[in-house]
């Protein structure tokens, strides 16, 4: 292994070759725009002194900051993840690009898209990150971006207006500014938490709403400064064992749930089952957008007493109704090739309520497996209810968000 990505320029061009070959292979490339963009632009430049074996790895992103806890406040994200978002932006020569979430390599990306003619502004609320941006877009000959220290809320409309917005950072909200700063017909791409799950959404705008073309399974940072938003924790039965954790509602009486492990473990199978390397990004969704009570479920594994026996400790879809909550569990099909979902459930309507759970999970299996998922669309939070499509609204400080699924008439593939 070279531990020095500055040197060795023939394995670097071999291993970039080796990472846009994959990811047209998967279907992430599928413009020659970004794919030349991506073959421009030395990714190991902007990340010195990282193996490059770990800089070009096509799912990793290379960690450039952390807090005192090892927690990432920075990094270069994952090339399969930057050229997902850079198909969604659909970017074209000559257009005005702010990037929200600084970091150098993507900006250089997105110069290369747009070319001399088009203007790029990268933005941070973190002074580190400027200046570690500027520092390496400079050195490799991108002193063109405009490299900005503020938080982005805002939007910059000094700079602006915008062809197109992207943002790298994990966003719960999309602000005023950032729509009021893109041209009438721009394009949004944003990673948005909604319900605890982070979908990267490219959205175009319209008249008087932002329009969703597509929605993509990744994971983000999350953003700093005035748009920072907490999730809340609820602790079952008062203890830090098991912890529900809600993103947009929470319930209206959490006491409710202090006894519910205590009554017996209601348990139920529901015969759907997915390969072991199936997406099932559109189930999370799903059950996000039809369980009115969704959150998700973590158990601390120093305090684990066998309450609770999911997959993931770390993170399990789970719903909360009234006194009763519920989390899925999958177990191995008899061929070792598949894993069928189930549900464990507790309260003192535990049994009914991990039946009702399932036949939501019956439900995607018959009618959304295998489609395109919902439509994502993005109102103003004064738009009226008789405005909104959809089966959902999630109504956030300044937004509203809707979910629209396809129709029984219009069924999902697969």
């Amino acid at each position: 292994m070279n531990d020095d990505a500055t040197v060795g320029s023939d394995q670097a061009q071999q291993l970039r070759e080796r990472v846009i070959a994959r990811l047209v292979d998967d279907g992430t490339i599928v413009s020659p725009q970004v794919e030349a963009a991506m073959r421009a632009v030395p990714r190991e430049r902007f990340a010195p002194g990282t193996p490059l074996e770990e800089v070009y790895d096509p799912y990793s992103a290379v960690i450039t900051k952390r807090d005192e806890y090892g927690v990432s406040l920075s990094s270069v994200s994952a090339p399969q993840i930057q050229a997902m978002m850079l198909e969604q932006a659909d970017l074209r020569p000559g257009q005005r690009v702010l990037e929200v979430g600084s970091g150098g390599y993507n900006a250089a990306l997105i110069a290369e898209m747009v070319g001399p003619t088009g203007e790029v502004t990268t933005v941070d609320i973190d002074p580190d990150v400027t200046d570690r941006a500027r520092a390496l877009l400079a050195a490799n000959g991108y002193e063109r971006v405009r490299v900005v220290t503020a938080d982005a809320e805002t939007g910059l409309p000094e700079f602006g207006p915008y062809d197109a917005m992207i943002v790298t950072v994990g966003a719960w909200e999309i602000p005023p500014g950032w729509v009021d700063s893109l041209v009438g017909g721009g394009r949004l791409v944003v990673p948005l938490r909604m319900r605890n799950l982070t979908r990267s959404i490219g959205f175009t705008k319209e008249a008087d709403h932002l329009s969703g073309i597509s929605a993509l399974v990744c994971g983000f940072v999350p953003m700093q400064g005035n748009g920072e938003h907490q999730e809340t924790l609820l602790l079952v039965n008062g203890t830090e064992e098991i912890g529900l954790r809600f993103d947009d509602e929470v319930p209206d009486d959490p006491a409710l749930l202090d006894n519910a492990v205590r009554t017996p473990r209601a348990e139920t199978w529901t015969g759907v089952t997915v390969a072991l390397q199936e997406p099932i990004g559109t189930l999370q969704l799903y059950l996000a957008t039809k369980l009115p009570g969704f959150c998700v479920m973590s158990v601390d594994p120093d305090l684990d007493s066998g309450l609770v026996a999911p997959n993931n400790h770390r993170f399990s879809l789970a719903a909360v109704e009234d006194g009763n909550f519920a989390y899925l569990v999958t177990r191995r099909t008899s061929d070792d090739r598949s894993v069928e979902y189930g549900v464990h459930a507790f309260g003192p309507e535990g049994e009914a309520f991990a039946k009702a759970v399932a036949e939501h999970v019956r439900v995607w299996g018959r009618e959304q497996r295998g489609g395109p998922g919902p439509r994502i669309d993005v109102f103003p939070a004064s738009a009226p209810d008789d405005r909104l499509p959809g089966e959902l609204v999630i109504t956030k400080r300044h937004t509203r968000v809707t979910f629209s699924w396809p129709t029984a008439a219009n069924p999902a593939r697969g």
